[in-house]
């Protein structure tokens, strides 16, 4: 129920804290999971102090419980482990603490913890995380290599050293974090976003050595999964040994089945390169080579042409090919001259045996009258008519006799 104060009237921090009590005293009790990050246990007491804490959500509350209801488990449960709790919640008013009273205890099974992690595996995957169009490749010769691993590690060792072998001149960002326990997650992830946002950072490989199912659960944590996911720089799972495969594993860019896997396959081998590079140079060479002796044939060949050793002879051949069709040419013409004069001069004599000064000359007379007719029979004209006889050399005046 809200309350009725004000600045003039108060309540009191004792009653505020007894109201939250009553409160908190209607709530049932609940079945709560979490990790044991403290425990702890005075000699001859008989309550157990616990603290249970949520590792993908970093937080905390205080657990309370009795001697016999913590002894049965003792054995089987220390810090870091996963235990589920049958409690109520409790406020302790004088100092205004909440914790919760337990009456039951258990930790968390293999087989329960393997079960809840393949149904967060189908979950993730079924939002597409572990696509694989979402893998992105790696550089193929990164500047610097951003490393997170647990610290002074046979991980961080035999990354660092087999890189530096295969190329000596590579660099490291490496950060050193819990890779089990309690604080593992929240270190793991802060770390990855770290090297995240270096841009001078090309790709991120987290390691981490073998371990027990319960050792590598930090890295099958759903927080450290969708921070790998939402990362722009290409991440590398190097996570136990080739069984082993956390949810790291399916999210990353690329799956390292050891630490120096992943230093194998993210440096390349300044000899194995070199190498290739000396192939490569070889092959080109040859080629060359190839591409020049097949040239030089071709010139060669060339050059043994005819047309080649002597060019001039094209010229001449095409010399003596032009007089030739000139000379016929020229014959041709001829010809047809010598045949056009000899119809000219046939046509012409023709001509002059049927043209009427021919006839004149040979000795005939064409008659016209005053008009200019040619008179062609006797009737047309009449004693006494003046004509005109036209000859070979001129003409003349004549009349009709009676």
């Amino acid at each position: 129920m809200a309350l009725n104060t004000s600045a003039d009237a108060p309540l009191p921090v004792g009653q505020v804290s007894r109201l939250i009590g009553g409160w908190i005293d209607r709530l049932g009790a609940v079945w709560v999971e979490g990790q044991i990050t403290q425990i702890s246990r005075r000699p001859g007491a008989g309550v157990v102090f616990l603290t249970l804490r949520d590792p993908s959500h970093d937080i905390s509350v205080g657990v309370t419980c009795f001697r016999q209801v913590f002894d049965p488990i003792a054995d089987v449960v220390a810090e870091g482990a996963r235990v589920v709790v049958h409690a109520k919640p409790e406020w302790y008013a004088p100092r205004g603490q909440l914790s919760l009273r337990a009456t039951a205890m258990k930790p968390v099974g293999i087989g329960e913890l393997l079960a809840r992690l393949e149904q967060l595996k189908k979950a993730l995957a079924g939002e597409g995380l572990f696509a694989l169009d979402r893998k992105r490749p790696l550089p193929f010769l990164p500047q610097r290599i951003g490393l997170v691993t647990g610290r002074a590690s046979a991980a961080e060792r035999d990354v660092l050293e087999n890189a530096r072998r295969r190329w000596p001149a590579v660099r490291f960002e490496v950060r050193n974090v819990a890779v089990q326990g309690v604080s593992a997650v929240a270190q793991v992830v802060q770390a990855v976003k770290e090297l995240d946002e270096l841009p001078e950072v090309d790709v991120i490989i987290v390691a981490r050595g073998g371990g027990s199912v319960e050792d590598l659960l930090p890295f099958s944590d759903e927080q450290l999964v969708r921070t790998v996911s939402g990362c722009r720089t290409p991440v590398v799972s190097a996570i136990g040994h080739e069984p082993d495969s956390p949810l790291l594993d399916l999210v990353a860019d690329l799956r390292a089945s050891t630490p120096t896997d992943a230093a194998k396959k993210v440096v390349p081998d300044v000899g194995e390169e070199l190498d290739r590079v000396q192939l490569l140079r070889d092959r080109a060479l040859r080629t060359v080579r190839g591409l020049l002796d097949r040239e030089e044939r071709g010139l060669a060949h060339a050059l043994a042409r005819p047309v080649m050793e002597r060019p001039q002879r094209m010229v001449d051949d095409r010399e003596a090919e032009v007089d030739a069709l000139v000379a016929r040419s020229r014959r041709t013409l001829g010809h047809l001259l010598d045949r056009a004069d000899s119809e000219l001069s046939h046509t012409r004599a023709r001509v002059v045996a049927l043209s009427p000064a021919a006839t004149l000359r040979r000795g005939y007379a064409v008659l016209q009258r005053a008009d200019g007719g040619v008179v062609r029979s006797p009737g047309e004209v009449a004693a006494g008519d003046g004509l005109r006889a036209r000859v070979a050399e001129g003409e003349f005046a004549v009349r009709v006799a009676e």
